[in-house]
C-alpha cells in the first residue's frame, strides 16, 4: 500500500487533536506524520493512547514534500499557510474555512464526495452544524424534495474553542458555590444558560453564523432555493450540537417512510422509540462516528411536514472526522501521488 506525508496544522486545538487521533484509530496510510501549530505550542507532546508526539513550528516551509495538509488552525491561520502547502504540490483539506472564498469545494463524502470528479488544490469542510444538518436532510430531500427549513439548534461550547469549556466549567463551579461570574469567552453566563448568539448580527438581526449554515447546506444539498430559517443557540454543553428541525416537502413523505430513508443513509444512526424514551442526546452522541436521529415525526401545522431531532459530536464528525473522510476518498481517487 503506498503511504504518505501528512502534515496537520492547528494540531493542538480540539479539532486538531481529534483530527490527529482519528488518523490513527482509522489506519491512514501515513508514511510521515507532522503535526504543526504556532511557536508557542512547538515542542509539546500529544498524547495518544500509547503514542505520543511532538508539536513542530509552522512554517511557511513545513510542506515541503508533503502530499496532504489538514489546516485546522483559525481561518487567518489558515489563509496565511494554505499558499505556501499549494505551492508545495500537497492537496490541502481545510477545516475552518474562510468565509470570502466560496469557489472552495465544500464536501460530505455521505453526499457529494462523489461528485468531485477531478483533483482541485484545496477542499473544505462545511461548519459543524452544516454537515450535522445536511447528513439528516440529505435523504429526506432525496425522497420528497425540501420546499423549506426551520432549524433552532443547541451547540455545544467546544466549537468556541477549549477557552470556552474552561469558562463553562468555571462559571458552573461558581455558581454552585453561590458566586458571580464574568463572561470572557461568550458575552453573557453560560452556565446553566442559553445564548441565541453564536456569532456576530448583521444589520438584518441574523448572525454571520446563521447565513452560512443556510449557505453551506443550501450549497452540499444542490438547493440554491431552498427556504432555511436558522436560530443558533449556545447551551451548556460541552461537546454535541442537538437540532430541532421542522422540514417541509415538495411532496408527501410519512413517518414510517422517513425512517427508512433516515436509515439507509450512511453516517446517519435511527434512534426512535418514544415509546422506552429512546431518541439521542448530546451524552450518547459524544464520540460517535455517526449523527443521529430520532423523535420523527409528521408536522400537522404545514403540507408534506416532517420533524425531526438531530444530534452529533461537533468535533468529530462535525469536523475532524468529514476531514479525514475527504481525505481517505482523496486515496480512492490517486489524487495524493
Amino acid at each position: 500500500m503506498e503511504r504518505y506525508r501528512v502534515a496537520v496544522v492547528g494540531a493542538t486545538g480540539l479539532v486538531g487533536q481529534e483530527l490527529v487521533k482519528l488518523l490513527y484509530q482509522r489506519q491512514f496510510p501515513l508514511a510521515e506524520l507532522r503535526v504543526l501549530a504556532s511557536r508557542r505550542s512547538a515542542g509539546k507532546a500529544l498524547t495518544l493512547g500509547q503514542r505520543q508526539v511532538y508539536v513542530g513550528e509552522a512554517r511557511p516551509t513545513s510542506f515541503q514534500e508533503a502530499h496532504l495538509v489538514f489546516f485546522a488552525a483559525n481561518p487567518e491561520t489558515n489563509a496565511y499557510f494554505i499558499p505556501y502547502a499549494v505551492r508545495a504540490g500537497a492537496l490541502v483539506i481545510e477545516v475552518n474555512q474562510r468565509r470570502d472564498r466560496p469557489q472552495t469545494p465544500l464536501i460530505v463524502p455521505e453526499i457529494n464526495g462523489e461528485t468531485l470528479r477531478d483533483r482541485v488544490p484545496v477542499l473544505a469542510c462545511p461548519g459543524s452544524v452544516s454537515t450535522i444538518l445536511a447528513l439528516a436532510l440529505y435523504p429526506l430531500h432525496l425522497a420528497a424534495t425540501l420546499k423549506r427549513v426551520v432549524v433552532s439548534t443547541y451547540q455545544a461550547v467546544s466549537d468556541r474553542g477549549r477557552a470556552a469549556m474552561e469558562e463553562l466549567n468555571d462559571q458552573s463551579r461558581r455558581v454552585l458555590q453561590g458566586q458571580g461570574v464574568i463572561p470572557h469567552v461568550l458575552p453573557h453566563q453560560i452556565a446553566f444558560n442559553a445564548l441565541p448568539e453564536t456569532d456576530v448580527f448583521l444589520d438584518n438581526g441574523t448572525s454571520r453564523e446563521e447565513w452560512r449554515i443556510a449557505q453551506e447546506v443550501r450549497q452540499l444539498l444542490a438547493a440554491p432555493e431552498l427556504g432555511l430559517s436558522i436560530t443558533t443557540a449556545w447551551v451548556p454543553i460541552l461537546v454535541g450540537h442537538a437540532l430541532a428541525v421542522h422540514a417541509e416537502f415538495e411532496t408527501a413523505i410519512d413517518r414510517p417512510e422517513a425512517l427508512k430513508f433516515l436509515a439507509a443513509m450512511p453516517g446517519l444512526r435511527v434512534l426512535d422509540d418514544p415509546n422506552v424514551s429512546l431518541y439521542p442526546h448530546p451524552w450518547t452522541a459524544a464520540g460517535a462516528d455517526d449523527v443521529l436521529v430520532g423523535r420523527v415525526r409528521q408536522d400537522p401545522t404545514v403540507e408534506n411536514g416532517l420533524a425531526l431531532w438531530v444530534v452529533g459530536d461537533n468535533l468529530r464528525k462535525g469536523q475532524a472526522l468529514n476531514a479525514v473522510q475527504i481525505a481517505e476518498l482523496a486515496v480512492r481517487r490517486g489524487w495524493l501521488g
